[in-house]
C-alpha cells in the first residue's frame, strides 16, 4: 500500500499565507524513495467545481504550475523525509478548495495514488 497525507490546511484571510504537506509512506515505497520514483504535486477542488492541477515537481527536480499559481506558489520536496510541500504565498478567495497530495508520472498527467486532502479557506 501506498499513503499520502497531507497537513497545513486552514483559515486564512486574503493576502497572507500558507504552507501545505504531504508525507509519502507505505510498503509500495521504500523509505527515502517515494518522492524520487514519482512526480509529485498537488491538486485542488474547489467548492463546486472539478478538481484541478496545481503543481508538481519531477524526478528530475524541474517544477510545472497552473498560471493561476504562479510566482505565489513553491512546491519542493524533501527525499530523504519522503516529504512534498507546497508553500501558497498571496492566496486570494479563488484559491479556496480542498487540497490533494499526488504522486504518478509526467508531472501528474497520470496520478496513480492520492491524499485525502486538506481544507484552505481564504476569507476576504
Amino acid at each position: 500500500q501506498a499513503q499520502l497525507v497531507e497537513s497545513g490546511g486552514g483559515l486564512v484571510q486574503a493576502g497572507g499565507s500558507l504552507s501545505l504537506s504531504c508525507a509519502a509512506s507505505g510498503r509500495v515505497f521504500a523509505p527515502g524513495r517515494m518522492v524520487s520514483s514519482y512526480d509529485m504535486g498537488w491538486f485542488r477542488q474547489p467548492p463546486g467545481k472539478e478538481r484541478v492541477f496545481v503543481a508538481a515537481v519531477a524526478r528530475n527536480n524541474r517544477t510545472k504550475y497552473a498560471d493561476s499559481v504562479k510566482g505565489r506558489f513553491t512546491i519542493s520536496r524533501d527525499i530523504a523525509k519522503n516529504m512534498v510541500y507546497l508553500q501558497m504565498d498571496r492566496l486570494n478567495v479563488e484559491d479556496t478548495g480542498l487540497y490533494y497530495c499526488a504522486a504518478g508520472r509526467a508531472y501528474l498527467s497520470v496520478a496513480d495514488y492520492w491524499g485525502q486532502g486538506t481544507q484552505v479557506t481564504v476569507s476576504s
